[in-house]
């Protein structure tokens, strides 16, 4: 722990002040990504929790190097030495894992099947991790692989010595498995059933491999045994071994696509690659990248810092992946993860909406709008095949963390402009969540009787994290209150959430100053402890989850007895040390060692809960203290290295912090149309929205030092609120700010100023 973290601040000393300002701007934003941040991480600690994804943005299929066992959450992982395969994956994160899953490696010499055995050493010095290409020398094997992807598809090419023993093992994995070899098409196809869950009785992922090469040798192999009397299997672990005579440096390519709907779609879907070399795939790959990421432009700041931010768009534009294909027709279909059919339409899928409702989703909104209507689309999709909104999906509905923060995406979605799919049926079932429990903890609302019935989930009724899940539904009512409002709906109803909204009330315990369980009868929860981790909360504790009114900041200030003790107990979230109760757990939680080694005392960013915190110092009177702590968080939790973030990086959602941040502000409340501001991170940042509005943040003081506002303009006027807006942005903005080395204490101060509170607007 001393060591790594004797990193961390060397880390922090090169990312604010070893690099030289960058003075030329770059073209070739892709070359700026690193997929390896993130992936120095374990069980125990996570640095990210990431791996190297190999993709298009949104891609339905990544690729990666695998280090891990096959099943192995954790299937890449820095420290390791020896790469097991080239695995196709749709894994959002290793604690959800894999689903989807195949692998295909080269080998030389003796023919070996087996994970272990056909294992090869190799060294990052000898690996290449691009967005758009990955090359690695597999040293046992004297091998060098290549991979650039489509959306559905890639290319790969392999290099390898002069041998008459030169063989591509396909690993269709265990759990159900099928093979075969068609020698004279030099093709194999195959499906895989391997699943975490989350998917029908009927699931396969179908995918075709064909080779530019003729085999000298073809068979197939059941477990971990060569069979030598048939090209085609059925079996518990199938694959499959191709054979080449190869001269020295002979490169042999393979084109693969896969489908979860049938091998004809799986080669409808390697159309994308046609008759492409490696290389023309590898540069619209590439190109691809580029135009996604140029959308936001960031000039100044040292390299780290442009390394760290387009590795974090890049991270931000992976999820929630395209679960839909192309049928003959060019018709957007899918198979779907909730009734086992295949249907019209678009779906999405991997993002948990606890993690990804706070950044990532209003992100899209505010650059990818056309997606993220089809995003809704999808959801809408969901809902009418699975009977309910998916609030964790990997593919199907998964059982995982609480609220229904589906409220939300919805909600920002349509306030935000969104059109074109059927909102009426994402609304019904908004309201189908408000007063029902799913078929699983983590659908619908647990605890929504006791909630609706007397404002708050008991704490002694036997249901777990119940005080966050009455925060998170709070402010989800608010999102409904929001949605009802814009879609006319009875008043009645638009009351019943407005009241509703106001339910983190009930668990302010004044005597103690924190959110606090309250037992059925109306009593708190005793004996309580703010720094017991779980128990009433989720992953995390009071602490953390007091400051989860995002809808009614000033309803907490005047809960809290004013903005003077509001802004005490933000300071005082830094400067108390990181101690902490684990035995909710029994044991120490990788997010409460990221907390305590971050030395960011109680401020816990590797997890959610507290992401927004630093941002209400603006509903306070003190703005300042933001700027400051932004950037700290920025300089000290971000890098662009192997152990780059704090935390798990969750689909995007710590990423598009990151982004937001450098921008220069933040949407805390989500469903409402105002973005709170922190201070930019960059000397000046271009973001061209797609209406083709560009949205220029002008900061040529900034500087490692220069950190604070001391005067902002707004399309040439002087702006003194802490807030933007998201329409006022839609219109194309020119932000000027003068950055010091001082705070401004007059600067945005006044009420007047304030972003907005639901408390605020009634008064």
């Amino acid at each position: 722990m001393i060591k790594k973290y004797i990193c961390l601040l060397l880390g922090v000393s090169l990312a604010t002040t070893a690099y030289p300002q960058s003075k030329t701007q770059s073209t070739d934003w892709v070359e700026l990504v690193n997929p390896i941040i993130g992936t120095d991480s374990k069980p125990s600690l996570s640095n990210g929790n990431t791996y190297p994804a190999i993709a298009l943005p949104w891609g339905m299929n990544f690729w990666m190097p695998q280090t891990g066992k096959m099943g192995d959450g954790w299937a890449y992982t820095y420290a390791a030495d020896k790469i097991r395969g080239f695995k196709q994956t749709h894994q959002p994160s290793p604690w959800m894992n894999d689903y989807g899953q195949f692998s295909i490696m080269p080998v030389t010499g003796k023919l070996r099947v087996d994970q272990d055995e056909r294992a090869s050493w190799y060294s990052h010095k000898a690996e290449v991790a691009k967005p758009y290409y990955y090359s690695v020398y597999l040293a046992d094997h004297d091998v060098t692989t290549e991979i650039a992807p489509t959306e559905r598809a890639a290319s790969f090419r392999f290099t390898f010595p002069k041998t008459d023993s030169s063989f591509v093992v396909i690993d269709a994995f265990d759990k159900g498995s099928y093979i075969k070899v068609l020698p004279k098409e030099r093709k194999i196809i195959g499906y895989t059933t391997r699943n975490s869950g989350g998917v029908p009785k009927n699931f396969k992922n179908y995918f075709v491999i064909y080779f530019d090469k003729p085999f000298s040798s073809a068979q197939t192999w059941r477990d971990k045994r060569l069979v030598s009397d048939s090209l085609e299997l059925t079996a518990n672990h199938a694959g499959a071994a191709i054979g080449f005579k190869t001269a020295k440096g002979e490169q042999v390519q393979a084109r693969i696509a896969s489908s979860f709907i049938s091998f004809e779609q799986a080669e409808l879907n390697l159309k994308e690659i046609g008759t492409d070399s490696f290389d023309a795939v590898k540069q619209k790959a590439k190109a691809a990248w580029n135009k996604e990421l140029s959308r936001i432009q960031v000039e100044g700041g040292s390299l780290a810092q442009q390394q760290t931010f387009y590795s974090c768009l890049y991270r931000s534009l992976l999820f929630p992946r395209k679960f839909f294909e192309f049928d003959a027709n060019k018709k957007v279909v899918h198979y779907s993860p909730y009734n086992g059919q295949v249907l019209p339409g678009y779906m999405f899928t991997d993002t948990g909406f606890w993690d990804t409702f706070r950044s990532l989703f209003p992100f899209l909104n505010l650059m990818y709008p056309s997606l993220n209507a089809q995003m809704q689309e999808g959801l809408a999709n969901a809902y009418k095949e699975g009977g309910w909104l998916p609030e964790w999906a990997s593919p199907g509905l998964r059982s995982v963390m609480v609220g229904s923060n589906s409220a939300s995406v919805i909600a920002d979605a349509y306030l935000k402009g969104g059109r074109g799919y059927d909102i009426n049926t994402l609304y019904e079932a908004v309201l189908k969540n408000s007063e029902n429990e799913g078929p699983m903890d983590a659908v619908g609302r647990r605890g929504v009787q006791y909630y609706n019935k007397l404002g708050y989930v008991p704490y002694d009724v036997k249901i777990n994290e119940n005080a966050a899940r009455t925060l998170e539904y709070a402010y989800d009512d608010f999102a409904i209150y929001q949605l009802a409002k814009a879609l006319k709906r009875p008043q009645a109803e638009i009351d019943r959430f407005a009241k509703r909204c106001q339910n983190y009330r009930n668990l302010f315990d004044k005597q103690s100053g924190w959110m606090r369980g309250k037992n059925e009868d109306g009593s708190f929860q005793s004996p309580f402890n703010p720094f017991k981790w779980g128990d009433a909360f989720t992953e995390g504790n009071s602490w953390h989850y007091t400051w989860s009114v995002f809808h009614d900041v000033q309803g907490l200030i005047n809960l809290m007895g004013g903005q003077q003790k509001f802004v005490a107990k933000l300071d005082s979230v830094f400067t108390t040390p990181p101690v902490y109760d684990e035995s909710y757990y029994r044991s120490v939680i990788h997010e409460i060692r990221e907390m305590q080694i971050a030395n960011m005392g109680q401020y816990a960013h590797g997890n959610q809960p507290i992401q927004h915190m630093i941002y209400l110092y603006n509903y306070a009177g003190e703005p300042w203290k933001a700027q400051y702590w932004l950037r700290e968080v920025m300089n000290r939790l971000y890098l662009p290295t192997p152990d780059g973030y704090c935390g798990d990086e969750d689909n995007g959602q710590t990423s598009a912090w990151y982004v937001f941040t450098a921008m220069g502000f933040y949407p805390v409340c989500p469903a409402t149309d105002q973005y709170v501001i922190g201070a930019p991170l960059f000397k000046k940042v271009t973001a061209t929205l797609e209406n083709g509005k560009k949205v220029v943040i002008n900061a040529p003081a900034n500087s490692d030092s220069n950190r604070y506002i001391n005067a902002l303009r707004l399309n040439g006027k002087s702006y003194d609120k802490n807030w933007l807006s998201h329409q006022g942005l839609l219109q194309g903005a020119t932000i000027d700010v003068d950055m010091s080395a001082t705070p401004n204490k007059q600067r945005g101060t006044q009420a007047a100023a304030f972003p907005f509170s639901i408390s605020a607007k009634q008064d």
